[in-house]
């Protein structure tokens, strides 16, 4: 970041401090833009004739004229340094070097190109976090296709409510998976989702769980290793180069309350802001060991992935993150030497809860980094990682989403972390926060907004006529401006508080209360393990607020505890924070990529029917709310 700031200051005459690049970024987008491509070492095939062209969020168009292929820059280093160093639940690890990696996603280029895809193609997954993902990713994008994920603990009817949309002409999907030392049998649902994909010319199956899948029943099919051996002799890795904006990826909404939208991301917007936030905001480099836990469902495997344009070593975790115990990440953190560590405000809770203290039981000494996404990171978060991990490391809360791929706002090695705050604002991004009359304010709540076009932007939804469904999404509330949907404040020094989504944001006599605000006085009680807040409407149209807490094991919620409870968040937030009802409860729903689910859990209580139980993680975990007040 430092070297950035200097040598563009140099090169643009402002100051070299972090305000006024953060401001130089997002006033001067093309000059900021195409800095980034140089400092980053992306080189197309053929230059754009300019920078940016268009305006406005709807109708900017970036780098035109340009032609890449992200496979390129991610295979750019050609050497014996670890670029995959994977470990399952089960023990089993692989490492697999740059110049193996090449070699491999050369071979499965060759057999996607047998089996007929070309420029604009897709191709699905429904894999476990395993090599195999990235090989087959890489290979789809060398050829201009367009990969699309899914993890394999969806179901049926959740792949197809994705994949259908899609129409992918190739699939590669596991046998199995394993979690929290179960395994899972994938070849039935992968039968019942082949015969609901008649655009399928061809089925791989990587055998992870057994050595000898049965392939009976499953018109197509081949095994992985056939696959690849196929190819051995007579695989040159070539790269069709594309447009900037040509489609690499497809993400999918969460689906928790319809068939999800099918998001689409362009190849140079999507490669451009992952070498911003991965160089710059999180100051990764070659002999780094990057880590997030995730899954091939959720686009923290896409970002992670993209640490290989750095040449990083990425390392993939499969499995449950507390198998066989919560020292499992912190172990392989140690043995791998990871120097950045990615995880959720779930995990970190979960380790306080089992009373880790990982700086003391592990060597983390190459550990400089922490990074955590999918809901706010408390003030107790903070203080517990720099209290019982390491006080030397930076401390990234990270927050934007699948719907541009990357962040809004995140981290930054040239600023101090203040607890409770994420640090920054991402580079090029005009990020403010709007009150109910679309006027910035600052250390006031407001609704997340971003002002000014940026590359990682959807190209669109797919099968989307006239960007309907897409302008609905992000542009029908303020004119001409992306509203995120996240309800946040922006603080004087620059930082960020999240305070949950908009959607979720309670509103009792009519004063907005974010989620995040309950969450972070209960979940520091030592009695509560998890909780879920909502709001239930009443007859005279306002709102009552609804805490539902999961208690440690053995415990009952009393008079005695809802009363500490409601003191504490009277005392921590205010008075109009306290839950008019509290409820014990065995489980909160999440998604699969770890979200709480506090709308299907609003549905629940309404009577209202969740129309998409296959994208939680535990729907299950649902039906004790029906009826509970």
């Amino acid at each position: 970041m430092h070297a950035f700031m200097q040598r563009a200051a140099e090169k643009y005459g402002f100051e070299p401090s972090w305000p006024e690049l953060h401001r130089w970024s997002i006033t001067q987008r093309g000059p900021f833009w195409q800095e980034l491509l140089d400092f980053a070492g992306v080189r197309p095939v053929k230059p754009a004739s300019r920078v940016e062209s268009g305006g406005g969020m709807l109708g900017t168009n970036w780098f035109e004229g340009m032609e890449l292929n992200f496979a390129v820059h991610l295979l750019r280093f050609d050497d014996d340094r670890v670029a995959l160093e994977a470990e399952d639940e089960l023990g089993r690890r692989r490492s697999i070097t740059f110049a193996e990696l090449r070699g491999l996603v050369a071979r499965c280029a060759a057999g996607l190109r047998r089996a007929g895809v070309t420029r604009g193609d897709r191709v699905g997954g429904y894999l476990p976090n395993i090599p195999e993902a990235v090989i087959a990713m890489l290979a789809t994008a060398s050829l201009g296709g367009v990969w699309s994920s899914c993890s394999p603990d969806f179901g049926i009817q959740g792949v197809f409510d994705r994949f259908g949309q899609i129409a992918p002409k190739v699939l590669i999907a596991a046998d199995g998976y394993s979690y929290n030392g179960k395994p899972f049998d994938s070849l039935e649902r992968v039968r019942g989702i082949v015969q609901r994909l008649p655009s399928l010319e061809k089925v791989v199956i990587v055998p992870f769980m057994n050595s000898a899948p049965d392939l009976t029943g499953l018109k197509h099919a081949a095994l992985w290793p056939e696959f690849l051996a196929d190819s051995a002799d007579s695989a040159d890795l070539t790269f069709e180069p594309v447009p900037f904006d040509h489609p690499l990826y497809i993400m999918y909404s969460s689906g928790t309350t319809g068939v999800p939208k099918c998001i689409v991301h362009g190849v140079g917007g999507t490669l451009l802001q992952h070498m911003k936030e991965l160089m710059l905001h999180t100051d990764l480099c070659r002999d780094d060991r990057l880590f997030y836990f995730t899954t091939c469902g959720w686009m923290m495997w896409n970002w992670l992935v993209s640490g290989l344009g750095v040449g990083a070593t990425v390392v993939l975790y499969e499995g449950s993150p507390s198998h066989p115990s919560m020292h499992h990440l912190w172990e392989l953190a140690e043995r791998v030497g990871i120097t950045v560590f990615g995880t959720s405000p779930k995990f970190i809770a979960a380790c306080e809860n089992a009373g880790l203290k990982p700086g003391r039981e592990h060597d983390l000494s190459a550990l400089r980094a922490v990074l955590s996404t999918a809901s706010p990171l408390t003030v107790e978060n903070f203080h517990w990682v720099y209290d019982n991990v390491k006080r030397d490391l930076q401390l990234s809360s990270i927050s934007g989403g699948t719907d541009i791929i990357s962040c809004f706002m995140l981290g930054n090695p040239m600023l101090p972390v203040y607890a409770g705050e994420i640090q920054c604002l991402g580079l090029g991004m005009d990020v403010r926060a709007f009150d109910e009359g679309g006027s910035a304010v600052v250390g006031q709540k407001g609704e997340l907004v971003c002002c000014a076009p940026f590359p990682s932007q959807p190209t669109g939804f797919w099968n989307d006529d006239h960007n309907h469904k897409y302008r609905q999404a992000y542009f029908s509330h303020f004119e001409g401006v992306w509203r995120h949907g996240d309800f946040v404040e922006i603080t004087p020094r620059g930082g960020v508080i999240v305070y949950g989504r908009s959607d979720a944001t309670l509103n009792p006599g009519g004063v907005r209360i974010g989620t995040a605000e309950i969450y972070r006085q209960v979940e520091s009680i030592e009695e509560v393990v998890d909780s879920v807040v909502v709001g239930r409407r009443t007859p005279d149209a306002d709102v009552e607020i609804c805490l539902f807490v999961v208690l440690r094991e053995g415990l009952k919620l009393n008079e005695k505890l809802i009363s500490r409870i409601k003191q504490r968040i009277a005392e921590g937030a205010t008075k109009r924070h306290v839950p008019k009802h509290i409820r014990q409860v065995s489980a909160v729903p999440y998604t699969i990529s770890g979200k709480k689910v506090e709308m299907a859990v609003t549905h629940m209580l309404h009577g209202e029917p969740v129309k998409n139980r296959d994208a939680l993680a535990n729907p299950e975990a649902l039906d004790q709310y029906a009826g509970v007040l």
